[in-house]
């Protein structure tokens, strides 16, 4: 039984996962720009391989981000269905949900694109 409740944890859960997401897009430039950088001052090759290792893991970290968020999207999209065929069709948890919905999904198309 869905309840508002649970709507506002699985909301949260959904927009600490997309912050995450773009935590770790954020990371990765900065990571490579310092990688780059790195390498046009002719950096020592161990600390050049070190910083290599430190933006592969990074990078890493994305897809499996993003594949949190689809799984935190489809919970949170079942929740609000299990809600609204409940009756409950307003109330600012429901109005944050379909908020985070739309703002994951436009996140989504952009990347693909």
């Amino acid at each position: 039984m869905a309840t508002l409740r649970n709507l506002k944890i699985k909301t949260g859960t959904c927009k600490r996962v997309l912050k995450e997401l773009y935590s770790y897009e954020k990371e990765v430039e900065r990571e490579a720009s310092k990688t780059a950088d790195m390498k046009d001052k002719g950096a020592d090759p161990y600390d050049l391989k070190q910083q290599e290792n430190v933006l592969a893991e990074s990078r890493m970290m994305i897809p499996d981000c993003r594949k949190r968020l689809e799984t935190s999207l489809a919970d949170i999209k079942e929740t609000l269905a299990e809600l609204e065929e409940s009756n409950q069709q307003d109330g600012p948890e429901l109005e944050e949900a379909r908020k985070v919905i739309d703002e994951v999904e436009t996140m989504f198309k952009t990347s693909e694109a």
